[in-house]
């Protein structure tokens, strides 16, 4: 990962420092780039509500090789990690390389990996359609995410993504606020639960509600049938001042863990960070920056070599937590 690493820093100047701890402090503000919107807090709240979290301790025990894998909507993954959906390589990322090198790295070294990769939407065009196209070419393994747009763009581009052989998709209505998507006449808006369930209704595909950070949301956006949410703050790239992932997820969990597939994102670091948000309550977690410098870095390569070292810290924590299997993690390992 070193040469990886420093490949990226050099292909990402000006964009991404590629920093030894990704925590936001050297790009508060640069949004577009890799930065939290404003003063950054929002970014920060993702890795400190992680933070706070310890581990208890456990060694009297016999589980040597735990399970890491997981049943993620009907599909098997070797880790409960998926690659969260981020686009724009050329305004975010300083453009080393092309969206769809970009894309192609994602899905193919998510799937090479035993897992999934999501990809993003915006403007330009060029941004979805690369996405849809490295899900094609390898076979519908991969989960497009379409922003909350108005009018029929949503399911022009919902179309679109079939095509592409999925069999699952998400909205990031965390994206609604993007007013500069408005001021490109390409205008991005909150759901209310009859839009929602009238998307759920137009497609046999299975639907990954990103962005929902109460409880109550979390029972409206399970009310309204989807699959699957996402405890998301975007990356700290949309509100200034919301709370980490890791503050709101047990609650949400609490209220709908019965009724949807409940996934996290947002500051995760390490294979730790994954199991801290197991033991919370999430079925899988999803990680953004991290894989997006591999992937800069490093191409399928970087992506998979990033995944393996998250597997590996994934088990250590296991074996020293006594945890068995990723699908059974109490919230015992955690210290009160």
């Amino acid at each position: 990962m070193k040469e990886v690493l420093e490949t990226a820093r050099e292909k990402m100047k000006g964009y991404c420092r590629v920093c030894a701890q990704c925590n936001g402090k050297a790009c508060v503000g640069q949004v577009p780039g890799m930065g939290g919107l404003g003063t950054g807090a929002s970014f920060a709240a993702n890795l400190e509500a992680l933070a706070k979290y310890r581990f208890n301790m456990r060694l009297i025990h016999d589980v040597t090789t735990p399970d890491t894998s997981t049943v993620f909507l009907g599909r098997k993954l070797s880790i409960p990690v998926l690659a969260a959906p981020i686009g724009g390589v050329s305004f975010n990322m300083g453009g080393g390389i092309a969206e769809e090198e970009y894309t192609d790295a994602v899905i193919g070294g998510c799937v090479a990996a035993g897992t999934l990769g999501c990809t993003g939407d915006g403007v330009p065009d060029f941004i979805h359609e690369s996405g849809f196209s490295s899900i094609a070419k390898n076979q519908g393994q991969g989960i497009p995410f379409i922003k909350p747009w108005e009018n029929e763009e949503f399911y022009r581009k919902l179309e679109k993504a079939q095509q592409a052989g999925i069999d699952t998709f998400g909205m990031d209505i965390d994206a609604a606020g993007l007013v500069t998507l408005r001021e490109m006449g390409r205008p991005v808006s909150p759901k209310n639960p009859s839009q929602l369930r009238k998307i759920i209704e137009s497609t046999s595909l299975k639907f990954i509600l990103k962005g929902v950070m109460t409880v109550d949301e979390a029972l409206l956006a399970a009310e309204a049938g989807v699959d699957a949410i996402v405890v998301s703050n975007h990356g700290g790239r949309v509100l200034d001042f919301a709370p980490g992932a890791a503050d709101v997820l047990e609650a949400i969990a609490d209220a709908v863990k019965d009724k949807v597939t409940i996934l996290a994102d947002g500051g995760v670091r390490s294979g730790g960070d994954v199991l801290k948000l197991l033991a919370l309550g999430a079925d899988a977690v999803m990680i953004g920056r991290p894989i997006s410098v591999a992937a800069v870095g490093g191409l399928q390569q970087g992506v998979e070599s990033y995944l393996s070292k998250i597997k590996g810290e994934l088990i250590q924590s296991m074996v020293l937590t006594g945890t068995t299997s990723t699908s059974m993690v109490s919230k015992d390992i955690l210290h009160a």
